[in-house]
């Protein structure tokens, strides 16, 4: 079974001082049984999840993934088997201390609807005895950390939050209290494919600064590719098919049952596995929705692209807008151009960043930061440069696989000859 690199040393948290970083986890034959019902929802799994990495159990619905999740927590109290964090053996201690150790996000948030954003923050908190100057500070940083201005969103409450700014809510509730492992159950299931993308590539940056363990339940192979570490592929009972990295499932799945999860198109599933970090971003010209109208036109004419990307007062992409667009603008940009649909972070795949593309007209995607701030372009030039180099590398290793099976052949036929010769 291929392991993963060991993780870098965790970073602390911004503003946190010594965070916690991530713990390991050990499940020892664990087993659920419910009363009346023959078959046990989860027989006898056993793994090991190192601190620091996030794995992803996938598998089709009712294969007790979901059920495997909240034992280690204790949401669901194990039959049999035993559950260690750091080496402590945790299934027999009080659960609801285990649970204020253990952060835990699931579909649709689970906030509290009469609490404001803040006050959900900052609910564990205050239940392990936090200051309540400690928990101020925690909650901006929370808010902070997830991409959420504490000005705009400290006092709002959920029905007032789009379902992508709840869930980023959930998650700072969840890391509010600096735990070492973070649960998380389908979190990003209830929203919108694009919301869905973006939060998956907040998951990544954050996960890039805090090195939290990170269990996640998720039946999207796709997703599982683009966020795991390693992959648990499970079975009915949570029987482990393939534990392993995403790049030696998709080269290599044990069996039909793992191939099936794979499906068609492994080499381009593995656009999954580049984040658009990794390649060239390109410079744009860009204006601001404030620039005078005769100075974009300026621009535009003046310059080698017959396309500028307009800002808006916050610095995030805004309008494409081309010379036929300004010809036509007659005094006013108002309805002038089109206005971006999507944009790409830098921790988003090359497979989001090429759907984006061939969604557009243009031919590229605008890149953003954390607060979505326009940082360059990806065009579609970079990114078929590199469907073309893994397609390559993949070829190369299928040439190498098929010599090594041909001199494993004739090795085996040798001792065959050798054998008959000798008898």
């Amino acid at each position: 079974m291929s392991e993963t690199a060991a993780p870098s040393a965790p970073r602390p948290a911004p503003g946190a001082g010594a965070a916690a970083s991530g713990a390991t986890i050990e499940l020892e034959n664990l087993s659920k049984r419910y009363p009346g019902n023959p078959n046990p929802a989860v027989d006898n799994v056993s793994m090991e999840i190192r601190a620091g990495e996030t794995v992803i159990f996938v598998g089709p619905s009712g294969c007790g993934k979901s059920t495997t999740l909240k034992m280690i927590n204790r949401l669901i109290e194990p039959t049999s088997g035993r559950i260690r964090i750091d080496d402590e053996d945790v299934t027999d201690i009080d659960p609801v201390k285990l649970r204020r150790k253990i952060g835990y996000a699931i579909q649709s948030s689970g906030l509290f609807p009469h609490m404001t954003v803040a006050e959900n923050i900052a609910l564990v908190p205050k239940m392990v005895g936090w200051s309540k100057a400690r928990v101020k500070d925690r909650v901006e940083e929370m808010l902070d950390l997830v991409g959420l201005d504490p000005r705009e969103f400290h006092g709002r409450y959920p029905r007032a939050l789009s379902g992508g700014q709840q869930q980023r809510v959930g998650v700072a509730r969840a890391l509010a209290a600096d735990p070492p492992v973070l649960l998380m159950d389908e979190p990003f299931g209830a929203v919108d494919p694009i919301t869905r993308d973006h939060l998956q590539d907040e998951l990544i940056r954050l996960q890039r600064e805090l090195h939290k363990t990170i269990v996640f339940v998720t039946h999207d192979f796709d997703e599982a590719i683009k966020l795991g570490d390693r992959i648990a592929v499970l079975r009915e009972r949570s029987h482990i098919a393939q534990f392993d990295t995403p790049e030696a499932i998709l080269t290599n799945p044990t069996d039909d049952f793992v191939s099936g999860f794979v499906g068609a198109g492994a080499a381009l599933k593995r656009l999954n596995l580049t984040r658009v970090r990794e390649v060239e971003i390109a410079d744009f010209p860009t204006v601001t929705v404030d620039d005078p109208l005769q100075s974009i036109f300026n621009k535009l004419r003046s310059g080698p692209h017959n396309e500028l990307l307009m800002l808006d007062r916050r610095n995030r992409p805004y309008k494409w807008l081309r010379r036929g667009d300004l010809m036509r603008a007659r005094g006013s940009l108002a309805r002038a151009g089109q206005l971006v649909h999507d944009t790409v972070t830098r921790d988003a795949t090359l497979h989001d960043a090429l759907e984006a593309v061939l969604t557009d007209s243009g031919g590229r995607v605008a890149v953003t930061g954390r607060r979505g701030e326009f940082t360059g372009v990806v065009d579609m030039h970079t990114l078929m440069n590199s469907v073309h180099e893994l397609l390559e590398a993949d070829r190369l290793t299928a040439i190498e696989h098929q010599h090594d099976l041909e001199e494993l052949r004739e090795h085996r036929t040798a001792e065959e000859l050798e054998g008959g010769a000798g008898t």
